[in-house]
């Protein structure tokens, strides 16, 4: 029987191989007539798309590119929807041993020439409906991408396509922290060691399951579970070539039969709020992005008939710990928690934040940051044995791990260190409360340090007003802790989140 440790380790073989390639690993080595994703439109119309067709049109793609002077380790950015273009796009970037350049279609002009010329990128290609953001970006050349497929119709296939090796860096994101520039992140080929672990050990995806991974591939769960996971493994994908609502989302569920299903804790959220779209019938569902309330397992035993099973990780290093599903590694999931780390990831507590144990986490990829060693450094302890999260935590003495908070949303209150995501769970259960957000402002009197303040997002037809904050307080005092409850209750419509789904608490700070 082999083992989990036996398993990465030929994983890391095969993808950290000095002759690995891109191209032959995602698409060439898989039968041409296989199915390798479902694009389906906002009306549920879809378009199957063969890993023969993928191969031959990015073959030409590629060698068109190649006539605009794209070569080995170049950067190209790629600002396009999910349409099929775009996973013919990377596919030819590969062939030529370019990198990607990942950017997301909400970003407006400064995002993306931010992004554009920290990469150094050669071009950037986009689509018409994005055309217009890149035009005012002077020094970088842009193509749309319909012109480059048109172009591409009549050239020759690229004959032979780069193995850039484990080491070669095949994507460079960009994260997208609340201060400070963007810090490039380049993801090597072997990454996919890492990539690979997570979806067997941990999604459980099956050959007989239908896939989908609903998050955006303009951001890094997107682009590596969405894109890059389905053609790792041979499986079909599922792309929803439109933007989320609960009910669309309920529909692609049911039409395509989905049985093994990831999204982001808002998505989930909004979709509890629908009980008249609910009770479909998934095998597994998974969240990632940011910590998973307890409320929403309970909901999802009854709407999605499974538990939705929580996943930690970040740009710099994929997915690390999680609740998994494999039965192989799997165990109960205990409210809250975040789960244990992967096969593959040896993670502790460095300092009160969830910190990886380089020497024995062979699917740890990260070895810094694009040109930026200032920046690096701090992801390191002193001596280089841990890279740190900066994210909050603890773990108990079954191993497994708790998000408290970022290092920078922590609240000290009169002392005491409270963590905004303990009281967000128990706020969430309260039947008023759609959406909460919880952090620290400057206490007025200047006695308690920081006040707890909630900025709650009711549930439609909810009257608000003091009796409700005073209930709400009361809530946290009975079921939580009487040093921890809110102070002060603000009724929004709705939280500043970024385009992945991610509260943004430095903005509910500075109101």
């Amino acid at each position: 029987m082999t083992t989990p440790d036996d398993q990465v380790a030929a994983w890391l073989a095969e993808y950290g191989s000095p002759t690995a390639n891109a191209a032959a690993i995602l698409c060439d080595l898989h039968p041409p007539d296989a199915p390798a994703f479902t694009i389906v439109e906002a009306d549920m119309s879809a378009q199957v798309l063969s890993y023969g067709e993928l191969a031959d049109r990015s073959k030409r793609l590629a060698a068109v590119l190649q006539g605009h002077g794209v070569t080995v380790r170049d950067r190209v950015a790629v600002l396009m929807g999910k349409r099929a273009d775009l996973i013919v796009t990377l596919l030819a970037l590969w062939r030529l041993g370019a990198v990607q350049v990942p950017l997301f279609t909400a970003f407006a002009t400064g995002a993306i020439q931010q992004r554009a010329e920290a990469a150094r990128a050669k071009l950037i290609i986009t689509e018409h409906s994005q055309r217009a953001k890149v035009e005012a970006i002077d020094g970088v050349e842009a193509h749309d991408v319909d012109d480059l497929m048109a172009e591409a119709d009549n050239r020759a296939p690229l004959s032979e396509s780069v193995a850039v090796g484990g080491d070669g860096v095949i994507i460079q994101h960009y994260t997208s922290g609340t201060t400070g520039k963007p810090k490039g992140v380049p993801v090597p080929l072997q990454a996919l060691a890492n990539f690979r672990s997570y979806l067997h050990y941990t999604l459980d995806v099956r050959s007989d399951d239908v896939y989908w991974c609903s998050a955006d591939p303009g951001w890094a769960y997107g682009l590596f579970f969405a894109i890059v996971g389905p053609m790792l493994l041979g499986q079909p994908g599922i792309l929803f070539n439109s933007g989320f609502t609960p009910e669309s989302t309920f529909a692609v569920l049911r039409e395509f039969g989905v049985t093994n299903f990831t999204g982001a804790p808002t998505m989930f959220r909004a979709m509890r709020l629908h009980p008249e779209e609910q009770h479909v019938t998934l095998r597994c569902a998974s969240s990632a992005g940011e910590p998973l309330t307890p409320d929403i397992i309970e909901w999802a035993r009854d709407a999605l008939g499974t538990d939705v099973r929580d996943t930690y990780g970040q740009t710099e290093i994929g997915i690390v710990i999680s609740n998994h599903w494999n039965p192989d590694v799997a165990k109960p999931i205990r409210p809250g928690s975040i789960g244990q780390p992967m096969p593959g990831i040896a993670a502790g507590i460095v300092d009160g934040q969830i910190a990886i144990d380089v020497a024995h986490s062979p699917l740890l990829w990260f070895r810094g940051y694009h040109e930026n060693p200032e920046k690096t450094a701090e992801r390191f302890s002193a001596d280089g044995a841990w890279y740190l999260t900066a994210d909050l935590g603890y773990v108990d003495e079954d191993c497994y791990f708790y998000f408290t908070a970022r290092d920078d949303d922590l609240i000290m209150a009169a002392g005491y260190r409270i963590g905004p995501y303990d009281v967000e769970s128990v706020m969430q259960t309260h039947p008023a409360v759609a959406e909460v957000a919880v952090v620290g402002r400057p206490d007025p009197e200047g006695i308690r340090g920081e006040v707890v303040t909630a900025f709650v997002v009711p549930r439609p037809g909810v009257e608000t007003g003091p009796e409700l904050e005073r209930e709400l307080q009361a809530h946290v005092r009975d079921n939580y802790s009487k040093h921890a409850y809110p102070r002060a209750v603000h009724f929004v419509y709705a939280l500043p989140k970024t385009p992945t789904g991610k509260v943004q608490r430095y903005l509910l700070k500075q109101q």
